[in-house]
């Protein structure tokens, strides 16, 4: 039985620069009890096809054309004719939505659990007490741990993955047939990921609730969905059963998603992206590019970490001494050489960013030594100091903000080589920042704009280029390409170790997908809870893994099911 029809959709943005297109001409149908898989790159609207169902778009929206019938109960409601009254008691009721950042779905001035009992409270008439009573047993069903803290708590005192089942339970709270999931396990850890779709499939084999799951990863899609779309530009380029989707795509850009994306089995080869399948090129001949990254390691240690602990004070009492600490670090030593990438691969709160910030000197450890070239960094003078400030760059996670939006790339790519006083004079610094802008393939134009004038790829490339600017040693990646489009990821992965290969560069990247470390990486530090589990050679720790732990995080990547 077809529970939601969409015919013949077409939707636009106006602007100021006229008309945008957002969806095409789009029609699909989704089947009581089935999990349906939209997937595409950022813009190709496949968010805008699951906020049109619910009728969420934004002012400036406008629906060109089409029909989005709702079946139930021998009824059929075609809801872009729905007046308000009838959306709400859609929404929630019949259709709810489990959104892609659940950090800024939820309130932050309001507690977990009353944000859920206030959809109960306003929906179903329960009674305060009630209410309360179903939210825990709602976070009971989500398998949250301590259900009663956690409904007392705020968004910001929970974890990523524990406010996404929140949101789960936000979204099952009133039995809906459908819940649409927007990108719902984009940002997190394979093991929490994996959870978080065990979860779902879980939720719709109890309530037999229609699901439609977006993403840009087809790994994670292939565990989930029945049936997958395929979109690009607004339109569905491809349909179909998932197997059929994945082990015989037809559409060039559907090849494109399923080889950009590196495997545990990837060589280490330059990744094909979206262009080379677009431009028509044999696939052949894209994986056949040797990637620059293949001379070896020198067995000069660049950086030295020894025993080094941090812990952060939680509590301190009335003389503001502290009673209570969190060691986010426990006796880490290891060395990384001249030229090598240093994978460091763990969950999120292990403690991988703030072992970054402390070798790049951005945080102060609590005990222990990190030397640089040989010396403590620790007995560096101001003078020394402001040198390894140059040799030692930072890319951070998010380009979004790390980004001044008040400077224009220009500005935020001359600033590093004012304050370090390199080059005769302005002309000069010009001329080097458009010399680097080309390096990371962004046009000359670029140096004039703002951060809001660029795309999340774009964006990184901008990051890149500040940390490549001031020619470092060494680079430190924290998530560089976590939050991005698996072609885009691509891209960024190839430019940094084309960037490695002509800089001399060294690199700690830093990363939750432990897919992606194994292909730019060396070696590989597996990281829990601060403590340093195991190292050792990339292909090795695959292929063995020493600990538990570690067979727990390659267990739980996403593959594509055969």
């Amino acid at each position: 039985m077809k529970i939601l029809e969409v015919k013949n959709l077409s939707l636009f943005f106006n602007s100021k620069f006229g008309k945008n297109q957002v969806l095409n001409n789009i029609s699909f149908s989704l089947y009581k009890s089935e999990t349906l898989g939209i997937v595409g790159e950022s813009g190709s609207g496949k968010t805008m096809a699951a906020m049109s169902l619910m009728r969420l778009l934004p002012a400036n929206a406008v629906i060109e054309s089409g029909e989005i019938l709702y079946n139930s109960e021998g009824k059929s409601l075609n809801i872009l004719q729905c007046k308000d009254h009838e959306l709400l008691a859609l929404r929630g009721n019949n259709i709810s939505m489990i959104f892609q950042e659940p950090m800024t779905s939820l309130n932050p001035s309001l507690t977990c659990g009353y944000q859920v009992q206030e959809v109960l409270t306003n929906h179903s008439g329960y009674n305060k007490k009630e209410a309360k009573e179903k939210v825990l047993g709602l976070f009971n069903e989500v398998k949250l741990p301590d259900p009663k803290r956690i409904f007392h708590s705020y968004p910001h005192q929970i974890s990523g993955g524990q406010k996404q089942r929140v949101m789960i339970a936000m979204a099952i709270a009133l039995k809906p047939n459908i819940i649409i999931a927007d990108e719902p396990t984009t940002a997190l850890d394979v093991t929490i990921q994996k959870s978080i779709i065990e979860l779902l499939k879980s939720i719709q084999e109890k309530y037999k609730i229609s699901i439609i799951f977006i993403s840009h990863d087809l790994g994670v899609i292939s565990q989930i969905a029945d049936n997958i779309l395929v979109m690009y530009k607004g339109e569905i380029v491809e349909k179909g059963s998932t197997r059929t989707i994945l082990k015989s795509p037809v559409h060039k850009y559907t090849k494109a998603l399923l080889k950009c994306r590196p495997t545990l089995q990837t060589p280490k080869v330059r990744l094909p992206v979206l262009s080379d399948f677009l431009n028509q090129q044999k696939s052949q001949e894209i994986i056949s590019i040797k990637n620059n990254n293949t001379r070896e390691v020198s067995q000069t240690a660049i950086l030295s970490v020894n025993n080094l602990y941090k812990d952060f004070i939680i509590k301190r009492n009335f003389w503001g001494k502290a009673v209570k600490t969190h060691q986010a670090i426990q006796d880490f030593s290891f060395t990384v050489f001249k030229g090598e990438t240093l994978g460091l691969a763990g969950e999120s709160g292990c403690g991988k960013t703030t072992l970054g910030r402390i070798i790049s000197m951005l945080t102060e450890c609590s005990s222990g030594t990190v030397e640089y070239n040989g010396t403590p960094l620790n007995k560096l003078s101001a003078k020394e100091i402001k040198l390894f400030r140059k040799n030692i760059q930072f890319i951070f996670q998010d380009p979004y903000s790390s980004l001044n939006p008040k400077f224009t790339i220009g500005d935020t790519l001359l600033e590093p080589l004012k304050v370090h006083k390199l080059y005769k004079n302005k002309k000069e610094r010009i001329e080097k920042v458009f010399e680097i802008l080309e390096k990371v393939k962004l046009e000359k134009q670029s140096f004039y704009k703002y951060p809001h004038e660029f795309s999340g790829g774009q964006r990184q490339r901008i990051v890149i280029a500040r940390a490549l600017i001031l020619q470092p040693e060494l680079i430190i990646c924290d998530e560089s390409v976590s939050a991005l489009d698996v072609s885009i990821q691509a891209e960024i992965l190839n430019l940094l170790n084309d960037l490695k290969s002509e800089y001399n560069l060294t690199y700690i990247f830093i990363s939750h997908d432990l897919s992606v470390v194994k292909y730019m990486s060396d070696r590989i530090m597996v990281m829990k809870e601060g403590k340093l589990v195991e190292i050792n050679k990339a292909e090795d720790l695959y292929k063995s893994p020493a600990s538990e732990y570690t067979r727990s995080l390659i267990s739980a990547i996403p593959h594509i099911i055969d």
